[in-house]
């Protein structure tokens, strides 16, 4: 019977924070750099540090998107300051200098 492929919810980078999930990308790099690794164990630290920088980028774009909304919600909020209304006259001149 062919393996399923498990789904997020079941992935355990979904529970990391995304500082836990960088010290780990952080230490798969050290890892791959610095020791004589075979094959196969590359690949499974390369697999690794995919579903990681996937997370990562996910808590990213979350992010951007609650600062985004805070920052619309506050020029929203934001009184514009209507123009002062003058002379309609002196709105007419024209000046050169």
């Amino acid at each position: 019977m062919p393996s399923r492929r498990k789904s997020d919810t079941s992935n355990p980078t979904t529970d990391l924070s995304f500082e836990d999930a960088m010290a780990g990308l952080e230490n798969i790099v050290e890892e791959m750099e610095g020791e004589q690794l075979p094959l196969e164990e590359l690949i499974a630290r390369y697999e690794n540090g995919a579903r990681l920088l996937k997370h990562c980028d996910s808590v990213l774009t979350g992010a951007r998107k609650r600062v985004e909304l805070i920052t619309l919600a506050d020029q929203e909020t934001e009184k514009i300051p209507e123009p002062e209304t003058g002379d309609p006259e002196e709105d007419n001149d024209i000046t050169l200098f």
